[in-house]
């Protein structure tokens, strides 16, 4: 579960009632959305919320670190993540692309070998797994 709203506050971010609410559409387990998405969810909370102060919110939130823009294969719009403090790799679906949090029993670090580093000093890892959620396989 994200706890992006208490991030904030310990912070002292000003939460305005447009950037409450696009924190509070953010919180949760599993919550990877498009910036369409939490607009859509924004504003039946808050109607008269802007497209506009969506993303300059999604913008500000990420350059915080306090989530994290997601970019999958495929042309897929960007999607946003609260667990940014919670090391973690992603499930997607190839075929709706809905996404999910899963965490290794093992660190993909350690799993490039030394000669497959080519000199380079590794700071950062992203595994995606990629195939088909169960409503996508029923369907197919």
């Amino acid at each position: 579960m994200s706890d992006l709203l208490e991030r904030l506050r310990e912070r002292g971010w000003r939460l305005t009632a447009q950037r409450r609410v696009i924190a509070e559409v953010l919180d949760g387990e599993h919550i990877h959305f498009t910036a369409d998405e939490v607009h859509a969810r924004a504003v039946r909370r808050l109607p008269e919320i802007s497209r506009a102060s969506v993303y300059n919110t999604l913008g500000e939130l990420v350059a915080l670190g306090e989530i994290i823009e997601v970019t999958t294969e495929g042309g897929r719009a960007k999607r946003y993540d609260p667990n940014a403090h919670q090391p973690h790799q992603h499930l997607v679906c190839s075929a709706c692309g809905t996404m999910r949090d899963v965490h290794l029993t093992s660190d993909p670090m350690a799993s490039l070998p030394e000669g497959e580093r080519f000199g380079f000093t590794v700071s950062d890892v992203t595994v995606t797994y990629y195939g088909r959620c169960p409503s996508c396989a029923a369907e197919a």
